[in-house]
Formats: structure tokens, sequence, C-alpha cells
């Protein structure tokens, strides 16, 4: 069983190279704040250099819907991961106006909280512990879920092989986990993606 794979937090042109000799399946480009934000001009200048085959997500908390479709309009990403309280309004007015590929993220608390998402419209959901926590939730909220998905929050390559083994999710979604002193580091996402692409 393998996954696929999600690095996330790219803002240097370093990252971008190390992202082009690793080759995951997506990046991400944080647009919210964070230490790892990155502005429109930057996000071009990664995405242009990007290797092609690898799909750029552009992860937004609460953005104004119309600042996401130019996001994705002008090239800067392929798709929009959307890590605040929007809803499904936005959801579907993002897919229809744009065509474009929408995950939602969830941090669930309770069982509750992931069955509340389960019919969304959004191409995927991403269940997560918190907004770049670097910790990991409670797996057994997962039980059950019968819908392609995305697994972030403190994913490591301690971690990594138990959690595509025990919860087979669509994706895995690393950043601290891929990071040293807070930068990426190559050869721990060298390490993650054959991790997620084993055959496990």
């Amino acid at each position: 069983m393998s996954a696929r794979i999600k690095i996330c937090g790219l803002f240097r042109m370093e990252d971008i190279a190390y992202a082009n000799e690793v080759k995951p399946d997506y990046v991400g480009f944080v647009f919210a704040k964070s230490r790892r934000q990155v502005n429109r001009e930057m996000a071009a200048k990664m995405r242009k250099a990007l290797a092609p085959g690898i799909l750029a997500a552009g992860v937004f908390v609460d953005a104004p819907c119309e600042e996401i479709v130019e996001c994705l309009e002008e090239g800067l990403i392929d798709l929009v991961q959307l890590h605040g309280k929007e809803t499904e309004a936005d959801i579907r007015y993002l897919r229809a106006v744009t065509g474009k590929p929408v995950i939602k993220a969830v941090r669930p608390a309770c069982a509750k909280e992931v069955q509340a998402w389960l019919d969304s419209e959004a191409d995927y959901l991403l269940f997560d512990s918190g907004a770049g926590s670097g910790t990991t939730f409670d797996w057994s909220l997962l039980e059950g879920v019968n819908r392609e998905y995305f697994l972030a929050g403190g994913l490591h390559e301690g971690n990594l092989p138990g959690a595509i083994r025990n919860l087979a999710p669509f994706a895995v979604d690393l950043s601290s986990g891929v990071e040293t002193k807070g930068v990426k580091d190559l050869e721990k996402m060298r390490t993650a993606v054959r991790l997620a692409r084993a055959e496990i």
C-alpha cells in the first residue's frame, strides 16, 4: 500500500530545487499568515521553476474567493487548499468558477466533526491537527471514512509507514516533518517520498 505525497510550505527557491529532485505529487504554497508565507510574486517565480508533473496547491485561510480565483487564473497554483471557516457555498463557487480541485482542511476533535464533513463537495478533505502545529491527532477518529482524503499533522519518517498502512489515505501531507531548523531538508524530503511510495 502506498500514498501520494504533498510537501507543503515551500518558500525558498532551494525548496523548489529539492522538490524537483525528489518529485512529490504535490507541493504547497502558503498564502496565509505563516513563517512559510509567500506572496504572489514569489509564488509565480517558484511555480515557473517547478518541474512539470508536480501540482502546486495554494493554502488559504478565510481569503476572499476572488483572490483565490486570481491565483488560479494566473497559473500560480493548480488546486486550492482551504484551512479556515470556508463554507460549502465557497467550495461550490470556487469549483464552478475555476474548474479546479478544492481541498478542505478539517481539524477533527471528535468523530462527529469528521462525519459532518464527509458529504462535502470538496474534491478532497484534509484531516489535520492544526495549522502547522507539527503534532498528530487521534487517528482513530478516521475509522470508517470511505472517501479519499489527505492526512496531515505531525507526519515524519518515523510514523509515515504506519499511517499509510493503517489508514490508507489518498495522500499524506508533510511540512515540518521534512524540515531541519525550520527549513526544508533534502534528505528528509527524499526519505518521505520514498516511504510514501513504498508498497508497505
